[in-house]
């Protein structure tokens, strides 16, 4: 691990960053330009002591998903981000596994400060979240592994994932999520984790195996649906996708007409938060 390296680019990082381009209000006038320590950390969800010593050159070698939130914080490009990896001694990740969030889409995600908005991966998983999102599906920096995947919780956890549907439209969700992975799995092949998953849920799912046998394929994302929050009740919501250049990575924002009811309830979720979600439900996979 070189720390000298590590502790520069740091630093040179933060200093090219202003707060509005992170989605973070300016607040009182700064002294020098670019974000502060305090500010990185929190957007990658470290300690800020722990984050002072990295620039310091006083930290421990940082782990690779420590690494994968510091790139995030700091909107490294995939260059950067693969230099990030290898000034600290770790290998960079392979860039089709869809760990990187792609800078471009978290440029407009900083802007979505009341509407909930994820970056998803290839699989389904879901990469980076804004507070409203939070509030809306749970906390995925919680989950791990397969977990993470929406596709692989609505065969495998049928019971902590489906509730936010109504069940009448469980059918359609469960055919778009496997339409879905077909697509991943034909664009990665095999010995992909796409085939991976499809094997597993295979395995665990009977009505994943009923569902891959139909052969439907879509990577669509814009759609009309309803969601359920515990507390505020159904939400109908039309959800617009955005795509990186190669597909690999999309921005899903989810909104519903001005001065709707709807519109209404999706404003409250920023006020309710994610606490009172979790207590309302203590089986939701946690990782």
């Amino acid at each position: 691990m070189d720390r000298d390296a590590l502790a520069d680019f740091l630093r040179r990082r933060r200093a090219e960053l202003r707060p509005d381009d992170v989605g973070l209000p300016a607040g009182a006038r700064r002294r020098v330009p670019g974000l502060q320590r305090e500010e990185v950390a929190q957007l990658a969800a470290m300690s800020a002591d722990y984050y002072t010593r990295l620039e310091q050159r006083r930290g421990p070698q940082p782990s690779t998903q420590m690494l994968g939130s510091l790139a995030r914080a700091l909107r490294l490009t995939g260059d950067e981000r693969d230099y990030l990896y290898r000034v600290c001694g770790h290998s960079a990740p392979d860039r089709v596994s869809g760990s990187h969030v792609a800078p471009a889409l978290l440029r407009v995600m900083d802007r979505l400060v009341d509407t909930p908005a994820m970056v998803l991966g290839p699989l389904g998983e879901t990469l980076v979240q804004n507070d409203p999102a939070r509030a809306l599906f749970g906390d995925a920096s919680q989950l791990s592994g397969m977990e993470r995947s929406a596709i692989y919780r609505w065969f495998v956890h049928p019971e902590q994932e489906r509730w936010r549907y109504p069940e009448e439209d469980h059918e359609r969700q469960g055919r778009a999520q496997v339409a879905s992975l077909r697509a991943a799995h034909g664009a990665a092949g095999a010995g992909s984790p796409a085939a991976e998953m499809v094997a597993v849920l295979q395995a665990r799912s009977p009505e994943f195996a009923r569902l891959w046998e139909a052969h439907e394929v879509s990577r669509r994302f814009e759609d009309h649906k309803v969601l359920i929050h515990p507390e505020i009740g159904p939400i109908e919501v039309d959800c617009q996708a955005l795509f990186t250049e190669d597909a690999s990575q999309v921005l899903l924002v989810l909104t519903a007409p001005p001065r709707s009811e709807a519109d209404s309830r999706l404003r409250l979720l920023a006020v309710l938060g994610t606490q009172r979600l979790v207590d309302e439900h203590p089986d939701l996979p946690r990782g």
